[in-house]
């Protein structure tokens, strides 16, 4: 006679996505989560830990102090990293994270690291299940090396294209990034500037759509951040070419600000020249209802559906023929399909299948059968 493994539920562990779990999300400390300003990682980390909450689980938040959640929040430091003119020295601050995770390891059902690899050699040894979502671009000498080394742990990528270049790593889930639909509200009338929002540096190509902008026509703002690194592309290659008046630069906006400069938009321009892992502005358009003008790289063509949330072209000609078809756009339609795939709510519960997955193969590595 064998004795059958204890159930789920006995092991205090949730049979199902649709039961609570303990969770813990570890974000970043470059931004408070969600950002105060610029921020994709964060924000998206924000929107999934909303959502959980929301979804009745007990939800623990590892980030900087000056984060806004529902959350059980803890923080190892006061503020985001990025706006602290102290200038703190971010490995050491990230490594303080960690020792506070392996010390409360044991109060969590799953752990659930955005922090690209840094936790790699304490989630072999954590004693608890864990899951890693890599938020950037993979494509990168020596990566293929770590994660055939670490090819026991489970990763989520957020988009299939960009994990084309580490076929080696245990990847158990492509999970595209999901928005709040209540953030963004839907402007039916099209607009009269083209937008251009998120980072300026050499490969989101900010040059592309200023060529884009007066080859069609129509106005070009830009509201972006410009990271000390890319300082000096920006004033030697960019600001040249920004008027104040036909083209204008605005800086980075708020959330607030982020969803008007969105909405009121004939269409957001996405002119990348990089493997983009997923692009958060794009979906972040389509809730507005406004269409995307995005050049074919990375998760372009996963994202935007062609003719009904926007062009996926590959040139700045095609990019000026698309525009042209704007104001004719069905941008109620733009914001269905945006609701049918990318909203949190839907982010959330892919996430919540992966967590059940992987707490489930836990417990049964743990299960002993008795004659």
């Amino acid at each position: 006679m064998t004795t059958l493994p204890p159930s789920i539920e006995e092991r205090g562990r949730p049979r199902d996505a649709g039961r609570a779990m303990r969770i813990a999300l570890v974000a970043p400390l470059y931004e408070s989560v969600p950002p105060k300003l610029y921020g994709g990682t964060e924000r998206v980390v924000s929107f999934l830990t909303e959502e959980l909450v929301r979804g009745g689980h007990e939800v623990t938040l590892f980030a900087t102090g000056d984060s806004t959640t529902s959350a059980r929040l803890i923080a190892v430091w006061d503020r985001a990293l990025r706006l602290d003119d102290r200038s703190p020295e971010a490995t050491s601050l990230h490594v303080l994270m960690l020792e506070e995770i392996c010390s409360r390891a044991k109060e969590f059902d799953i752990i659930h690291f955005h922090i690209d690899a840094i936790q790699l050699p304490i989630a072999r040894r954590l004693g608890v299940p864990s899951v890693m979502t890599m938020h950037g671009r993979l494509d990168i000498a020596g990566l293929p090396l770590l994660y055939r080394e670490y090819s026991d742990l489970p990763f989520v990528s957020i988009s299939d294209a960009q994990r084309l270049p580490l076929p080696e790593a245990n990847w158990v889930a492509t999970i595209h990034h999901g928005v709040p639909p209540h953030l963004f509200s839907v402007r039916t009338d099209p607009g009269a500037y083209l937008a251009f929002l998120g980072r300026i540096s050499p490969e989101k190509r900010a040059d592309r759509a200023i060529e884009i902008a007066r080859q069609s026509g129509i106005p070009l703002k830009i509201a972006a951040k410009v990271d000390r690194v890319d300082r000096e592309y920006f004033e030697e290659e960019i600001e040249p070419l920004i008027d104040g008046s036909f083209v204008e630069f605005i800086g980075e906006v708020d959330d607030h600000e982020k969803a008007l400069f969105l909405r009121d938009a004939l269409a957001v321009l996405f002119p990348i020249d990089w493997p983009e892992p997923f692009g958060l502005v794009m979906i972040e358009a389509m809730a507005c209802g406004t269409p995307v003008v995005a050049f074919s790289g990375g998760s372009v063509r996963e994202v935007i559906d062609e003719g009904l949330t926007g062009c996926v072209v590959d040139s700045v000609e095609d990019a000026v023929r698309c525009v042209q078809r704007m104001p004719q756009w069905d941008r109620a339609r733009c914001r269905a399909v945006f609701e049918q795939r990318f909203t949190a709510e839907r982010m959330a519960r892919d996430y919540c299948r992966v967590y059940e997955r992987l707490a489930f193969a836990r417990a049964r590595t743990e299960w002993s059968y008795r004659p």
